[in-house]
């Protein structure tokens, strides 16, 4: 009896870790970011490498959190909509985000890979938002003003050309965000006096270790990433990388590696 009882437990305790490692509900992830160049408190959302995956009937569960949050703007840093799947589920979201927020978007990978990255960044704009192909807008948020750059990502070809102009235009006077795919270009992005860069692409290097192992695998970083997901403080600023919200559209599962809404709440120094 003791036995078949220690092995029913060890077989929920198994059962218990496999739900856990192949959860992929979303989450909502928050950071705190202080900074002496505001005078009120902004809340940015920022979607990545959505892929066209689904979130419920007509997104419900996507959007309902983006709402919960209260954005004062959305970024779209690239992979929303995806080579391989139906873009539906991908327009949907758009719709109704441009409907209650300012939308920015730059362009991942997969839709230069669709071929029809062009054609997308013109349906964005239709639905309006505002796509940024190595351009910055200034946006008055809470009787301040932040400012907005995006570039589009490495295989448009323009990305390198489109950072120098972005880059070399921040006077560092206004808050400033850079909205780029691809987080390991950091380097490079940090030449420029940019005091928040969101990026996506990681997948949270899709198997992690909670504690131990931040990411096995990330395109572009290879084994090990050191920009899988999270929080990097460097010197002047501070990198933001969503694990993003792919889930079907995955060829390998994510192993305790939520896709996530990240959420960042930048408040005025105190």
């Amino acid at each position: 009896m003791k036995h078949k009882i220690r092995k029913a437990a060890g077989l929920a305790l198994c059962a218990g870790l496999l739900a856990a490692a192949l959860d992929v509900r979303l989450k909502v992830v928050t950071y705190v970011i202080a900074s002496a160049k505001l005078t009120s408190p902004v809340r940015l959302a920022v979607l990545s490498d959505l892929h066209s995956c689904a979130y419920g009937e007509n997104q419900k569960t996507l959007l309902e959190a983006v709402s919960a949050q209260s954005p004062d703007a959305v970024l779209l840093a690239g992979d929303i909509v995806d080579d391989d799947f139906p873009e539906e589920n991908a327009w949907t979201v758009i719709k109704a985000l441009t409907a209650a927020y300012p939308c920015f978007y730059v362009t991942g990978n997969h839709e230069w890979w669709s071929g029809g990255a062009e054609r997308i960044c013109r349906q964005m704009e239709a639905y309006g938002v505002t796509v940024l192909q190595g351009e910055s807008v200034s946006l008055a948020l809470n009787n301040q003003t932040v400012t907005i750059c995006g570039v589009d990502d490495p295989d448009s070809g323009q990305s390198v050309k489109q950072l120098e102009t972005v880059g070399g235009a921040v006077d560092g006077s206004a808050y400033t965000v850079l909205i780029a795919h691809r987080p390991e270009r950091f380097a490079f992005y940090q030449r420029y006096p940019f005091d928040l860069i969101v990026c996506g692409h990681a997948h949270g290097g899709q198997w992690r270790i909670p504690g131990l192992l931040n990411g096995l695998y990330a395109p572009g970083q290879g084994l090990f990433p050191s920009h899988a997901g999270g929080r990097y403080d460097f010197d002047g600023g501070t990198l933001l990388v969503s694990r993003g919200l792919a889930r079907e559209s995955t060829r390998v599962p994510r192993i305790f590696n939520r896709p996530e809404l990240v959420v960042a709440d930048i408040i005025p120094e105190a």
